[in-house]
């Protein structure tokens, strides 16, 4: 692609993408701050991806999920996980009626747009695989019979960081599935003096529809049109092969495991999305360090020596774009 191409392009992407702005500012209405987990949300669905949300009790991930749903005019569905959820309460299951002497299928809460498992690590293994299937194929299987989910299909799982008594670990696999992992801080101290003055005003009837799924979808086809010059997508492999076999000795101790080439793939998705965001037709370094440690944290096993040296996920992200040229 020349630069004309690219200019063109560019300027295309800053016709189209003002409905971001929009959309940001009717979940405002209802969410104080957290504009970088609103941002992380859309730039999931537009990618097709799935989003994992980390953060304590009382944050508004409930509320911000259920304003971004009521902005994109989609079907919502909110399954509080325990440990005694069973496969069917989620997916759905076949129920006899002695009336017809047949069997019927009822359908689960999965079929919607925006699936909120809620607490998603309370669940036990076998609900965690159920919902496995779905993320990856958009379908489901119910007996014998085997259903599509609704387009667009997304899942947005919740975890609590500090209570890990009576919960079930994600494994690799469910981990590696979720597009981004995003991490939900406390709002600041402005942010939360605004939240108590605007207490009683805040409810989610009040975000009005912005965009249809099927506009957004065809926004998206944009995003995949936008320039990444063959030595940012080196850049992207070198960053995911680090994770693997690292070069710099202090990460080797490190990671104990690295993310697969499922990450390689997100990391250009996201940062094609970050330039469409920006108005952008072309990625920048800066695109792909900027969303590096919310598609890269959850991906990565990090060692016992991590763990020893009070290292986290982000700090071994920090420490791998660190270690690769910018090119």
């Amino acid at each position: 692609m020349d630069y004309a191409q690219i200019e063109k392009l560019t300027e295309k992407v800053k016709a189209e993408n003002d409905f971001i702005g929009k959309i940001k500012s009717e979940i405002a209405t209802v969410i104080v701050g957290q504009e970088a987990l609103i941002e992380r949300i859309l730039i999931s669905y537009m990618s097709s991806g799935h989003v994992l949300l980390e953060g304590l009790p009382g944050l508004a991930k409930t509320l911000a999920i259920r304003a971004f749903s009521r902005a994109i005019d989609t079907s919502f569905q909110r399954v509080q996980f325990t440990p005694d959820l069973l496969p069917a309460d989620l997916i759905g299951t076949r129920i006899y009626n002695p009336k017809e002497m047949d069997f019927f299928t009822k359908k689960g809460p999965i079929f919607t747009n925006l699936l909120l498992a809620d607490e998603i690590n309370r669940a036990p293994a076998k609900v965690q695989s159920a919902l496995l299937q779905c993320m990856e194929e958009k379908q489901v299987t119910i007996g014998e019979e085997t259903y599509q989910l609704e387009k667009p299909f997304m899942v947005l799982a919740t975890e609590n960081p500090i209570e890990q008594e009576g919960t079930y670990p994600l494994p690799e696999a469910q981990l590696d599935r979720f597009f981004m992992k995003v991490l939900v801080d406390y709002p600041s101290h402005q942010e939360e003096k605004e939240i108590l003055n605007r207490f009683s005003d805040i409810k989610v009837e009040n975000v009005n529809k912005v965009l249809s799924p099927d506009k957004i979808a065809k926004k998206s086809e944009i995003i995949e049109k936008i320039y990444i010059d063959e030595k940012l997508i080196d850049y992207i492999v070198t960053i995911v092969g680090e994770t693997r076999k690292p070069a710099r000795k202090e990460l080797k101790k490190y990671i104990e495991f690295g993310a697969s080439p499922r990450a390689s793939i997100a990391l250009m998705k996201a940062s094609r999305c970050i330039a469409f965001f920006r108005g952008r037709g072309f990625v920048t370094p800066d695109d792909i360090k900027e969303i590096g440690a919310d598609v890269l944290r959850h991906r990565i096993i990090l060692s016992y020596e991590a763990e020893a040296d009070g290292k986290s996920a982000d700090d071994v992200v920090r420490m791998l774009f660190d270690s690769v040229e910018v090119p």
